[in-house]
Formats: structure tokens, sequence, C-alpha cells
């Protein structure tokens, strides 16, 4: 399974960006995919989590950040409203899946896209 992620770049603070997650490759099924990020000196944290019922937040990105999916294509989205400085982050996506019916779920991780945040 590969990730491929894209989306990131400067925004001004109040400003808006989508990132997207594109997962590719041997795929059986999908569990979970999420986003999640890492600031300079920092480790890295989730930012959003999407199963096929629920989706899960953290505390800094509710009211601000959606994240969806398209199962059809097997990406995943992180709509990101309201940015502030302190969003400023390599965003990651992560999945989740079964690479096909005979193997256990792996968790793989997408390359990074930065998000840059200021003025």
């Amino acid at each position: 399974v590969q990730l491929q992620a894209s989306g990131g770049g400067l925004v001004q603070p109040g400003g808006s960006l989508r990132l997207s997650c594109a997962a590719s490759g041997s795929i059986f099924s999908i569990n979970a995919m999420g986003w999640y990020r890492q600031a300079p000196g920092k480790q890295r944290d989730m930012v959003a989590t999407i199963t096929s019922g629920s989706t899960n937040y953290a505390d800094s990105a509710k009211g601000r950040f959606t994240i969806f999916r398209d199962k059809a294509k097997n990406t995943v989205y992180l709509q990101m409203n309201s940015l502030k400085y302190e969003d400023t982050a390599v965003y990651y996506c992560k999945v989740v899946a079964r690479p096909t019916a005979t193997l256990n779920t792996k968790t793989y991780w997408g390359q990074g896209t930065q998000v840059t945040v200021s003025s």
C-alpha cells in the first residue's frame, strides 16, 4: 500500500487548506484513515481519524477541521479552516489496512506535507 499526500502549503492566519491522501496498491480493506502532525521539536500527534462509522478529532482541531473520505478512491481529506500559527507542522496521513484477504492489518504512513501558517 502506497500513500500519496498533497495539499500543503503556505497560508495566512485565518485561511484554509485542504489536504488529501490517496492510498493505492494492493488494498483488500481499509479499517481507518487519519491525519497526524509534527511540529519542529515536538512529537507526532493525532489531528483527526475516520473509520467506517465515526470520526475523532484532537481538541485543537474540533470546530475548525473536518476529515472525510472518498471510499471509491481510497482517499482521505482534511479540510482545515481558520488556520492558526500553531497549526504549522508537517502533516502525515496514516492508513490502517489489510493488503490482501489473507494478511493482517498493517499501518502505513504517507510522506508528509508541510503546512505553514504565516503572515
